[in-house]
């Protein structure tokens, strides 16, 4: 992999880690409405132990990266590592700069804003493939020890980390559904996109550093052709 081309993709992959914790951030302050599973969760340990929503994801992150390297007998990958602090991080300084919504207007668009940032976030941070986050890891261990479908496994996991969060007192609301039903459904639109942009951004790269280095040949209309220099 050439040095650019490692650049662009571990730019998408950062970029994408902060845009994902706006979008999750702008979830929580549209808190009337309701926010997704492991959200719930973490507020909930929030209202209940303190800290901060973001130090309970990257606590979160940490418990499940430790099962996962045990049982798979390796140390995780740096993109799996940066995933778990970067989201922690950032939604803490988000939740910290970013006003509360007044009214249900408001919250209703910072929700189905946020909904659709965190959507895009993924889809700019999966792209370029440096690495599953930790919650993605559990969900393939636990897949691989009992052979169930990834959709149930994963299915399974919200439910749970749901109920853990309500019962802490996370806010719970119409939101959560909606997040549970339709964020995959905004992820199939965002990630294919998100591919494509990475992957031109890369060519062009390429492209631009073969002009510079006098290596691109053109075409001409009388189908002569020279090399740039």
């Amino acid at each position: 992999m050439k040095d650019r081309e490692l650049f662009m993709r571990w730019s998408f992959f950062v970029i994408g880690l902060i845009i994902l914790a706006l979008g999750i951030s702008l979830t929580i302050k549209a808190d009337m409405l309701g926010i997704g599973p492991w959200d719930v969760f973490h507020v909930g340990l929030y209202e209940q132990f303190g800290l901060t929503v973001g130090t309970w994801s990257i606590i979160a992150g940490i418990t499940i990266v430790t099962i996962t390297s045990i049982y798979q007998r390796s140390l995780p990958q740096i993109g799996t590592i940066l995933n778990m602090l970067l989201i922690g991080i950032f939604i803490d300084v988000f939740l910290y700069v970013l006003p509360e919504p007044e009214g249900i207007l408001m919250n209703i668009i910072i929700f189905v804003v946020g909904v659709t940032v965190l959507a895009y976030g993924i889809g700019i941070y999966v792209a370029p493939n440096l690495g599953a986050g930790p919650r993605d890891s559990l969900m393939l261990v636990i897949r691989d020890v009992t052979g169930w479908k990834v959709s149930w496994v994963r299915n399974g996991i919200e439910v749970i980390v749901f109920l853990l969060g309500w019962m802490l007192g996370g806010p719970v609301g119409i939101g959560t559904v909606f997040i549970a039903f339709f964020l995959g459904t905004v992820v199939g639109y965002s990630l294919p996109q998100m591919q494509q942009l990475l992957q031109y951004m890369i060519k062009r790269g390429e492209l631009n550093e073969n002009i510079n280095q006098g290596t691109v040949r053109t075409d001409y209309h009388d189908c002569s052709s020279e090399k740039v220099r």
